[in-house]
């Protein structure tokens, strides 16, 4: 994370950070890693659910991540998807980012059809955090969180510009299902269309793949 004192750590939940998560713990746990002057963010939420919901981000990253390491509450953003105040929401974690002076490192999935975050096919690249209609392939891919289905309708992220702002972004992909999106994503055009895209003009992105997701790629 740098020499910077206390560095901000954006987390994404999912399937494919889940393995770096475990890696870092055991560090942690190991005192290979000293993560005590990290501050953390989570990158997004399903509206109307929050740490108290079992299937929502905060609750999948409290348990891979948050609690292992023993965050305390004020070093730690989430947003909270019950809250009626979303654009309160919004604004405190701009303000959260510019209080620990930006992110140093986001750590991203990537969704079927392209997204980051929730920032869904034909999000601004200049968007910040927002309140955002899911696209019918999310809220589908959604449900495998919950035991039983779930409405999903919105969500609550940082945007596209937020990310881009962050010093170092890291996309980690798995799985033969994203094989065809990461070929998109990496030889396609850069648009706003597939939100993903607009990654590759940051200085900073690493893309980590695994052999499956890799598979369709011109290039190995």
């Amino acid at each position: 994370m740098g020499s910077r004192k206390h560095p901000l750590l954006c987390a994404a939940s999912g399937d494919s950070p889940s393995d770096l998560y475990r890696h870092l713990v055991a560090r942690v746990a190991q005192k290979d890693l000293d993560v005590s002057g990290w501050a953390f963010l989570g990158l997004d939420e399903w509206v109307g659910l929050n740490g108290s919901d079992e299937g929502s981000c905060r609750y999948h990253l409290d348990r891979e991540l948050f609690l292992p390491l023993h965050v305390p509450q004020e070093k730690l953003f989430f947003f909270d998807g019950r809250k009626e105040d979303l654009a309160s929401e919004c604004q405190q974690a701009e303000s959260f980012i510019a209080r620990y002076g930006g992110i140093d490192a986001t750590i991203l999935g990537l969704g079927l059809n392209g997204h980051v975050g929730m920032n869904e096919p034909g999000t601004s690249v200049s968007t910040r955090s927002h309140v955002t209609a899911l696209d019918p392939i999310t809220a589908q891919t959604g449900q495998k969180y919950f035991k039983e289905a779930r409405s999903l309708s919105e969500g609550i992220t940082l945007g596209i510009g937020t990310i881009l702002d962050s010093r170092n972004i890291f996309l980690l992909v798995s799985g033969a299902k994203k094989a065809a999106i990461v070929k998109t994503v990496l030889e396609g055009d850069v648009s706003e269309k597939v939100p993903a895209s607009l990654l590759r003009r940051h200085p900073g992105l690493r893309i980590y793949l695994d052999g499956e997701a890799a598979s369709l790629l011109s290039s190995r």
